[in-house]
């Protein structure tokens, strides 16, 4: 890894609570399967006592998956975003140091850490119901330039779009302190929310961007075309990755679209922290200066072993075997 290249997250620093579900336990939950809605404590609370298994908890959010799995691969990580001063914030804090990324750049905020309720089905999808609790409190004027000093590329999640000025702040910022930034989408709800300055934000500031196959559609208008998607978002920033899952994904730069084949999962148990993981594998090779369809192998190899995994998080000998193939 290139010791003077370092990634800073930025995004809401959340503790997931992953729990097993039975499908009809989602009748009585509300919004599209596969989504994220924002809500409270109170009803993540209420959810939780209807769950017969206890669910797992684990750091999470959509940026700190991605920095999480990059800190274990040996890359120099920080991570901007807000924790709660109680005992979620505190375990955040410290799962991230342990791995060697730089905690020092967390706020702290008064109101309880950032929780997510990740439902899984027993077809691996996903649905989440997220109170951003105190990440939802950082403002636009707690961030400057000198957040991102020293970073050389800034990885933002697409959540951040929800708040239009502390995105604006955020992506100035890290321009201004000259970092290359990434952008994921995050969900296609986060696309449909900020339809009217999505365009302007991938043209003006972001050099990279990821999306599912369901952002991309929800972004372009477009179905199953998924060359066309990743053309259609690379004409706006300098490289734009559509993943499609079991298919592969399809790579925009330079007016050209590659496509890549996939890594393919064995059994896929869950789907949280997939895109998130995909994108750790790519930002590693990229900040190595790889060839783009070396780094979304390493997305795809990242990407499919979380898959077979419950919640986000691989164990050792996962991590043995993903390290000794790349």
């Amino acid at each position: 890894m290139n010791p003077n290249f370092t990634i800073i997250g930025v995004g809401s620093p959340i503790v997931d609570s992953i729990a097993q579900i039975e499908e009809s336990f989602l009748d009585h939950v509300g919004g599209e399967k596969g989504g994220m809605l924002l809500t409270d404590a109170v009803t993540i609370g209420n959810l939780i006592q209807r769950i017969p298994n206890r669910p797992h908890a684990a750091p999470g959010g959509s940026a700190g998956n991605t920095l999480f799995a990059l800190a274990r691969m040996g890359a120099s990580t920080s991570f901007l975003g807000k924790i709660g001063n109680c005992e979620r914030g505190h375990f955040y804090r410290t799962r991230f140091s342990e791995l060697g990324g730089d905690a020092l750049r967390f706020k702290v905020g008064d109101a309880p850490n950032g929780h997510c309720l990740s439902l899984v089905t027993p077809d691996g999808e996903r649905t989440m119901r997220t109170d951003l609790g105190a990440a939802m409190t950082l403002t636009p004027d707690e961030v400057s330039a000198a957040d991102f000093a020293g970073c050389t590329h800034a990885h933002i999640e697409g959540y951040l779009l929800f708040n239009t000025e502390l995105m604006q702040r955020v992506i100035e910022s890290a321009k201004e302190a000259g970092c290359s930034i990434s952008l994921d989408l995050a969900s296609f709800e986060v696309v449909h929310a900020a339809r009217d300055t999505l365009p302007a934000i991938l043209q003006e500031y972001v050099d990279i961007v990821f999306a599912n196959e369901e952002e991309a559609s929800a972004f372009t208008g477009l179905e199953d075309d998924y060359a066309a998607m990743a053309e259609q978002l690379g004409g706006l920033c300098d490289i734009a990755a559509v993943k499609v899952g079991a298919q592969g994904s399809y790579i925009a730069a330079e007016g050209a679209v590659q496509k890549i084949a996939p890594v393919p999962a064995g059994q896929v148990l869950d789907t949280t922290g997939a895109g998130d993981l995909w994108a750790a594998g790519f930002l590693y090779g990229w900040s190595r200066k790889q060839a783009l369809h070396d780094c979304a192998r390493l997305g795809s190899i990242l990407g499919s072993a979380v898959v077979q995994t419950r919640g986000s998080e691989l164990s050792e000998e996962v991590w043995s075997s993903i390290l000794s193939e790349i």
